[in-house]
């Protein structure tokens, strides 16, 4: 039988991979996926089409509306640490911008893309 936890990593797993197919479906470029620093993890990094750098949240939830909101300030404030080391060390991307946008995924439905959601205290 599958633990509670193991089922909870590839539900992760699974949405991930949902919210990066969405993206490229809208034009996107996965640039990273489970993008690990010293300050903490970013599930998705993509360049938008003639836009930013989109640094990506992926929230699986039984209605999507929860899972945009369940983004907390300390959540917020790991993730934008990690996305300036990410930077940091790349600045030809650094050049195009950043935006933090989270996707929501819910069950029989399709993933919904939030766009700029936050905007970094760092």
């Amino acid at each position: 039988m599958i633990s509670d936890r193991q089922q909870a990593h590839r539900r992760g797993h699974t949405s991930e991979s949902w919210a990066a197919w969405w993206l490229r479906l809208k034009g996107y470029r996965i640039l990273a996926r489970r993008l690990k620093t010293h300050a903490g993890e970013i599930d998705l990094v993509a360049a938008a089409p003639f836009g930013p750098v989109c640094f990506v949240e992926v929230k699986a939830r039984n209605l999507a509306r929860a899972a945009a909101e369940s983004v907390g300030p300390s959540q917020q404030t790991r993730i934008a640490r990690a996305a300036s080391l990410y930077l940091a060390s790349r600045p030809n991307l650094a050049r195009r911008g950043s935006r933090f946008d989270i996707v929501a995924i819910a069950p029989k439905s399709f993933p919904v893309h939030h766009r700029d959601v936050w905007r970094p205290d760092v």
